[in-house]
């Protein structure tokens, strides 16, 4: 079968004819379905995918001529080929006018019917081809949209930048929002893949039942509604990169079938006993707690270690307070041109509430919250009063009773812990760095030591009394 071909499709109501056509096509490296009728051809085609139809001029039933009529009607790209023993230059004419892409008549030497089958595959080839790149052309994510100063993030792009060029399976480990699905383009961008298909599926958002078959594919009649057959996803990805997202919502039958697949790119589709195979590499990505879900039973653990490449755990916002500012900017100057707004600045006010809120949704979150104030502001600066108070979003802080990050050691999870302290506080002291260190029971020295230690920015705060005299607290 010629690659990435679909079958042809031959309608003659003379069986010589028809296996005489099947040899020439079948010897040349095409996949051939051939029918006595035009009413079994219409059948077919709208149950399968063909690359063209070759269909004789006169048949029982409905003609040829019938038939490309009614089939340009429902298939306008589908290039048909009209064959005939009885030619007349009036008869090719109205065959070109009603859409054939070519006319023969009877007999005709194999080099003429060859010809034009090629014409019509290498059509099908360019269209195919065409569709992929208009595809990753809106799709294409560079490794510096992944913005931040912050050292963990400087990392991060050293990290893909690295690992990119490699075919190595990646699984990405971290929090809704932090940007998981960037890093995953970056990758296929800067890979020896880039110039072909880049696939992404969200297993969350498909319903189990769908999920096999969206992945693999399925033949006809596997299922209720399997009116023709469906290559799958992963066909679709052959010779670049799929991206699966939030794989840990993925059930347990299908990562035993998953863990095959990367074995060898070996797999079968839904409803079929063939065993096909591609060449792929997989980029996995998941916002939960993959150990725990293997402890619990809901992750295999062999599909976590074949996956477990090479991991990237990007941080979340509150981990990289010094790239809020820098964040919200780039998303400004976003919003502001696409709503064609004045909006060009944050104030000072705005961007200390900005820096001292949580981000349990983190970038995604911020960018929903430049939106909307750029949506209300009315001035040339995003003032407070345009953000939101994020007493709902404040709900969402994990206390200290909660389940410890296995990801993070003791000592980052202490410094989160005392980051997130020392935020409260200045928040409900308005900033106020005497306040806040009397509320602490510290000296103004020590929490501003803390506070550069722990990336808090201390610009957006500020002394509104003056050093008490003597000893201070310590």
């Amino acid at each position: 079968m010629k690659p990435s071909l679909p079958p042809l499709l031959i309608i003659d109501d003379e069986k010589n004819m028809r296996l005489s056509l099947e040899t020439v096509m079948t010897d040349e490296g095409y996949s051939v379905k051939s029918v006595e009728s035009a009413e079994r051809g219409m059948e077919l085609l709208s149950q399968e995918e063909f690359f063209m139809v070759i269909t004789d001029a006169r048949l029982g039933g409905m003609s040829g001529y019938e038939f490309l009529e009614k089939a340009r009607a429902r298939w306008s790209q589908l290039p048909i080929l009209v064959i005939t023993a009885y030619a007349t230059p009036k008869l090719a004419v109205e065959a070109i006018k009603a859409g054939a892409i070519d006319y023969l008549a009877k007999p005709f030497a194999p080099e003429e019917l060859l010809h034009a089958v090629g014409r019509c595959a290498e059509r099908h080839s360019l269209i195919k081809e065409n569709a992929q790149l208009r595809a990753r052309s809106t799709d294409i994510c560079q490794v510096d949209q992944i913005i931040g100063n912050s050292s963990k993030m400087v990392e991060l792009r050293q990290f893909i930048q690295t690992v990119a060029p490699t075919d190595a399976t990646v699984l990405i480990l971290g929090e809704s929002g932090t940007g998981k699905e960037l890093i995953a383009g970056s990758l296929h961008t800067l890979s020896r893949r880039h110039e072909a298909s880049y696939v992404r599926i969200n297993c969350a958002a498909i319903p189990e039942t769908l999920l096999e078959s969206e992945l693999f594919g399925h033949e006809k009649g596997a299922f209720t509604g399997a009116l023709k057959q469906k290559p799958g996803r992963v066909e679709e990805a052959d010779g670049g990169t799929i991206f699966l997202d939030e794989i840990g919502d993925m059930s347990r039958p299908l990562q035993a079938k998953l863990l095959r697949f990367l074995e060898d790119g070996t797999f079968t589709r839904v409803g079929g006993n063939d065993e096909l195979r591609v060449n792929v590499r997989l980029i996995a990505a998941t916002n939960r707690d993959i150990i725990d879900a293997i402890r619990q039973n809901h992750f295999r653990e062999d599909l976590f270690h074949r996956l477990n490449v090479v991991q990237f755990r990007p941080p979340p916002l509150r981990e990289r307070a010094e790239d809020i500012g820098l964040l919200a900017e780039h998303f400004l100057r976003q919003f502001s041109a696409a709503m064609n707004k004045t909006v060009q600045g944050i104030s000072k006010g705005a961007l200390i509430k900005l820096c001292s809120h949580h981000w349990p949704g983190n970038v995604r979150e911020l960018r929903n919250v430049i939106e909307r104030a750029v949506i209300l502001e009315n001035s040339q600066e995003i003032h407070p009063e345009s953000l939101p108070d994020f007493q709902l979003e404040a709900r969402l802080r994990k206390s200290l009773g909660a389940t410890l990050p296995t990801a993070q050691s003791l000592d980052e999870f202490m410094s989160n812990y005392e980051r997130e302290i020392i935020l409260t506080a200045l928040e409900q002291n308005h900033f106020s760095l005497t306040k806040t260190a009397d509320q602490l029971k510290i000296s103004r020295h020590a929490l501003r030591y803390r506070m550069q230690r722990l990336n808090i920015n201390v610009e957006n705060t500020f002394d509104d009394e003056p050093p008490t005299a003597g000893k201070e607290k310590t």
